[in-house]
């Protein structure tokens, strides 16, 4: 891999009444193959991320902040308007719903546009009017910075989770907005397709010897 590292897939977003919120990523194209993982934060505020490999944890925790991280089995499946996640103590089945009035406006750009770093830069500072919380450029841990480019937005109108085997409540707002990095997801529960591209940030360059400064 180099400086360079590009995931495309889906974020779902979801929040419970008992303040659990879970952050889902399922990558169909990536540096580490297909995989999913879950950013969970409890209602203490206390962040974990659950990953299914090794490698995988280690990158996603040098780019976001966790409280605690774990590798377990993670599966996660979309299929008929239905998420369904296992992994570890987290279990999540959710309906999705229509195309958000925000999606069908980012569905509206080419998605080779709506995707790119120079363009998620430009348009970060109106994201967090459209959605509040979110951001589609900043700053990353290791140096990185990273960009969200979201060319799809549905709502997720129903889900039954569950946290370590006990019952986390109905779905509800992501609320308050989570803390793994820059940006939240939504306040409104939410899957997006998603391309996130993360990058070393552009060393400074040193003066030719001569050059004025």
């Amino acid at each position: 891999m180099g400086s360079r590292w590009i995931f495309d897939g889906h974020i779902a977003g979801i929040g419970t009444t008992s303040g659990l919120r879970a952050v889902v990523g399922i990558w169909q194209d990536s540096p580490f193959g297909a995989f999913a993982d879950v950013m969970v934060q409890e209602p203490s505020g206390h962040r974990l991320l659950l990953a299914p490999a090794a490698p995988i944890a280690e990158f996603i925790a040098a780019t976001y902040s966790f409280d605690e991280v774990t590798v377990v089995d993670v599966s996660a499946r979309l299929a008929d308007g239905i998420l369904t996640v296992d992994a570890g103590p987290l279990a999540v089945r959710a309906g999705v719903g229509g195309r958000t009035f925000l999606g069908s406006g980012l569905r509206a750009l080419p998605r080779r546009l709506a995707v790119h770093p120079s363009w998620l830069r430009a348009v970060s500072p109106l994201a967090g009017l459209v959605s509040r919380g979110s951001r589609t450029s900043g700053s990353a841990g290791s140096g990185r910075w990273e960009y969200y480019g979201v060319s799809d937005l549905h709502r997720i109108d129903s889900a039954a989770v569950a946290w370590d085997g006990a019952d986390a409540g109905s779905l509800a707002a992501v609320r308050p907005a989570v803390t793994f990095g820059f940006s939240s997801v939504p306040p409104q529960p939410s899957l997006a397709r998603v391309r996130t591209t993360v990058q070393d940030a552009t060393p400074r360059r040193r003066p030719r010897p001569g050059a004025r400064r």
